[in-house]
């Protein structure tokens, strides 16, 4: 069975290419990021593998929940979605756009794993510095990650920063062992 990020890659794309042409990528990040919710709701997952529904009831539902906030196009990527079984993928068709909106935009996301609380003024530091390593604007998020000891990890796309001291502690084992 092929892998859900290769599967959900057209559906992005599709949904890019659609907002694109209409000026409308803040917008279809909204739709998609409510979609991706609802579509991850235990009740709404219970009803979309229900097999007396229909894929147009699943659609539906989906349709319903978000009653006002979808546009005619979003609606129809729903039933598109349902038709072919494929409504389970939405959080992955949300990363993939999201991606492909923030390429077009030139941002970059980095998740900053930290040991502790990070101040807001660290923070801003930290995302200017790798704005200035980068040339890219960087939108970071920040996690709490007691493992790490101390320090901090960046994940920068595919790129790892590792500054913790778990990491530093690891390379000295490896030189010991050397």
């Amino acid at each position: 069975m092929a892998e859900p990020s290769t599967v959900a890659r057209p559906y992005a794309e599709a949904a890019f290419k659609l907002a694109d042409q209409a000026g409308a990528l803040a917008r279809w990040s909204e739709m998609l990021s409510a979609l991706a919710m609802v579509g991850v709701d235990e009740r709404v997952r219970a009803a979309a593998a229900d097999p007396g529904l229909g894929h147009e009831q699943v659609a539906g539902i989906f349709i319903a929940v978000l009653a006002g906030r979808l546009s005619a196009e979003a609606e129809n990527f729903v039933r598109v979605l349902a038709q072919n079984g494929r409504l389970a993928l939405l959080p992955e068709i949300r990363a993939q756009f999201e991606a492909l909106k923030n390429e077009r935009e030139g941002i970059l996301e980095a998740e900053v794993h930290s040991a502790f609380e990070l101040s807001q003024a660290q923070v801003a530091d930290l995302a200017q510095r790798l704005e200035k390593k980068t040339g890219r604007k960087v939108r970071t998020k920040v996690h709490l990650d007691k493992d790490l000891i101390a320090g901090v990890r960046i994940v920068l796309g595919d790129q790892v920063i590792d500054g913790s001291a778990r990491a530093q502690l690891g390379a000295l084992e490896m030189a010991l062992k050397a």
